[in-house]
């Protein structure tokens, strides 16, 4: 599967924060964050496990409890049914996989 870049296809899933579903295969489904500073993701869980990159900004990712301020270059990994949420500092991009593929993701 290949997918061309495009400013369009995002979605509004909290105030501040929009995603966009890029890519999926069978095992894995890649998503792209554009987070508005001041923005927030409460504390979660899901069945997926998840790792990240940040492209640009900052912002305060909290997994298990433990909470590191991310600088562009950082990347992160949530295992699956851990406790994890977000403030993001100033805008910013991440990118994220999850595994298995998130259905609720999907286009």
């Amino acid at each position: 599967m290949f997918a061309n870049g495009s400013e369009e296809g995002y979605l509004e899933v909290l105030e501040g924060i929009r995603r966009k579903t890029l890519v999926y295969g069978d095992e894995t489904l890649m998503v792209e964050f554009l987070l508005s500073g001041g923005a927030r993701l409460p504390l979660h869980s899901h069945p997926h496990e998840q790792t990240g990159y940040l492209v640009k900004g900052r912002m305060r990712l909290t997994i298990g409890g433990n909470t590191r301020e991310l600088l562009p270059g950082d990347s992160w990994c949530v295992a699956k049914w851990e406790e994890h949420g977000a403030e993001v500092v100033e805008d910013s991009v991440a990118v994220e996989v999850f595994s298995p593929v998130r259905e609720d993701y999907l286009p």
